[in-house]
């Protein structure tokens, strides 16, 4: 059986469990509970970054949250199509999978993670920095879903909406998003109404009082 090595409560992890779930594809839990655990051990064995997800299947290791998406959806099909077929359809998704990872993810984890140290030694040049970025990338998105597209590039539900649920979920925990932007409110809605992404969701709710800026009442 798959093995995932991963926390209910990272965004990445929630990015794969989303594709699981999307496919009711059997796997086992290896829950990261903390360093000392032994499903961490075992992690930090095979992948000494100690960075997770991390999908095993017979002794074989895929790493990062897209690489085992793409894994699943070659090894492991289901109805639900999550890179397209077409070349040209598949680009659009896997660049839009990179937008919501490097431009939504990468400054909302800059602000968490600079919450996280010493008063003395946080970043605010930094800070101010990626909430800049948070602006840009959800004004550009906006754009982006001005078509009325449903899903991140067009009427199907793919890869790059498994990344979007959980990385907006956050985002807009850290750097709220304005009212200027309203199809991006929308279209966040319309990922935590998905079955597969709720669930992970619920799954997280216990671990929010851990989220270093305060969990808001809401969602």
């Amino acid at each position: 059986m798959l093995q995932l090595y991963a926390h209910p409560f990272s965004s990445y992890c929630q990015k794969v469990l989303t594709a699981l779930y999307e496919n009711a594809t059997p796997f086992q839990m290896r829950l990261l509970e903390s360093p000392q655990c032994e499903a961490w051990q075992e992690l930090a064995r095979m992948w000494p970054v100690q960075r997770f997800p991390v999908l095993v299947e017979d002794g074989r290791m895929v790493a990062e949250a897209s690489c085992i998406i793409e894994y699943l959806q070659l090894n492991h099909p289901g109805p639900v199509t999550l890179l397209p077929h077409d070349p040209r359809e598949a680009l659009e998704v896997r660049m839009m999978d990179r937008f919501f990872d490097n431009y939504l993810s990468t400054p909302q984890q800059k602000v968490v993670f600079d919450a996280l140290r010493p008063e003395a030694e946080r970043d605010t040049y930094g800070v101010a920095e990626a909430r800049r970025l948070l602006d840009t990338a959800y004004g550009w998105l906006e754009g982006v879903l001005s078509d009325g597209r449903e899903w991140a590039t067009g009427p199907s539900f793919t890869l790059a909406d498994c990344g979007a649920g959980p990385f907006l979920f956050y985002a807009d925990w850290t750097h709220r998003i304005g009212a200027q932007f309203p199809r991006v409110h929308e279209y966040r809605q319309r990922l935590l109404a998905r079955p597969a992404f709720a669930r992970a969701v619920d799954e997280a709710r216990p671990f929010r009082p851990f989220f270093p800026l305060g969990a808001p009442d809401r969602d």
